[in-house]
């Protein structure tokens, strides 16, 4: 087992409701190998305003997480979940990097993708949807100028953090340049207080959203069932829905029509299986979102949103082609027309090495 803490230049910056980047993003990368010589891969991306801290995931990994995973047996990768679960608290990201590589194994030997270990592709395509979160504006209607004649049609415009009147603005001419010929989606992270809230997201709903995530604080669910019922704009949660205990509550409260799905979030692939059991029953559907992962992490995304039915709103996963200036994967996984691609190889279907990642990365530290 080998770990690396990484960091990685990114092309622009991004700015939203709970905390900007700029320069760099830093990630934890695992490398198991199995008896015979398979080895898998998985990647902890945690941010320090969302979930938590790279360097906390290499240390869950390097000093709790560690003696769980050597020597487990593959064939029991939920009891490996449930084994690091009791082994400490939290840090479900550095979990689900130990699960993602033991998938990623299993798939290897078995000469089956991580898809089909959970259940079989109900998609080989998913659309994709771009972030418009530079600070500057101009930027970003440059790059819709060029995405959407190539077939990007999502935008999710990141709102609340600039003057409501700025994001009317952007808002007006974004529909005025594209109209309906783009999917626009509106997401706030948390950058709005209940009170007044109302107001604002009735001014955004002029622009007919397909949706508006998370608008206010993780804990206002009632406020979200407020504006479920007043907007006639459905609200997707995020920050509101981390396992099933909140979807459960988000449900009991008709807080949500939509969810956002991240498995750095879920802590795991399997947990995250079984969130969407209870939304599939709710008839919500759910929505791939993203923090600041790789090529390695969103592989097992689209792993997983290939197996899922309910996963139809689309994925954010443009990070490595349009904001790390370079990725571990020897070969990104393919975009085309505004979808991304499901690999067909084994396991996450991807290809990397020790050297892909030295020569595509600065490793701050390897353990």
């Amino acid at each position: 087992m080998k770990i690396w803490l990484i960091e990685s230049p990114i092309m622009m910056a991004r700015q939203q409701g709970v905390g900007d980047v700029k320069g760099t993003v830093k990630r934890v990368l695992l490398q198991l190998t199995s008896a015979e010589g398979v080895t898998g891969w998985g990647e902890a991306a945690p941010w320090e305003v969302f979930t938590g801290t790279a360097e906390a995931a290499y240390a869950a990994l390097d000093i709790y997480l560690r003696e769980v995973a050597i020597g487990w047996p593959l064939s029991n990768i939920r009891g490996a979940m449930a084994a690091m679960d009791r082994r400490m608290v939290g840090h479900g990201e550095a979990k689900l990097a130990v699960e993602t590589a033991m998938f990623d194994i299993l798939g290897k030997r078995s000469d089956l993708s991580v898809a089909e270990l959970l259940g079989g592709r109900v998609r080989e395509r998913i659309p994709l949807s771009f972030s418009i979160a530079d600070p500057d504006f101009e930027a970003d209607m440059r790059r819709m100028e060029e995405m959407v004649p190539a077939g990007n049609t999502i935008f999710k415009v990141k709102t609340g953090v600039k003057p409501h009147a700025t994001d009317m603005d952007h808002l007006s001419r974004m529909r005025a340049r594209f109209g309906d010929t783009i999917d626009l989606r509106l997401d706030y992270n948390q950058a709005l207080q209940p009170f007044g809230a109302l107001r604002v997201l009735r001014d955004v709903a002029a622009f007919a959203p397909t949706f508006i995530e998370q608008p206010v604080p993780r804990d206002a669910l009632r406020a979200l069932a407020e504006f479920r019922t007043a907007l006639g704009v459905p609200i997707l949660a995020d920050e509101s829905c981390f396992d099933a205990h909140d979807l459960m509550e988000l449900i009991r409260l008709g807080a949500a029509d939509a969810i956002s799905v991240k498995l750095m979030k879920a802590g795991g692939l399997l947990k995250a299986q079984g969130l969407l059991a209870i939304a599939a029953t709710a008839r919500i559907p759910g929505y791939g979102g993203t923090l600041w992962e790789g090529g390695i992490a969103l592989a097992a995304g689209t792993q997983f949103i290939a197996a899922m039915p309910n996963m139809s709103l689309g994925c954010e996963f443009y990070m490595p082609h349009h904001v790390l200036t370079e990725d571990v994967l020897e070969q990104r996984i393919p975009n085309q027309a505004g979808h991304v691609i499901v690999p067909q190889g084994p396991g996450l279907g991807i290809s990397v090495t020790e050297q892909s990642v030295r020569d595509n990365a600065r490793v701050l530290a390897t353990a």
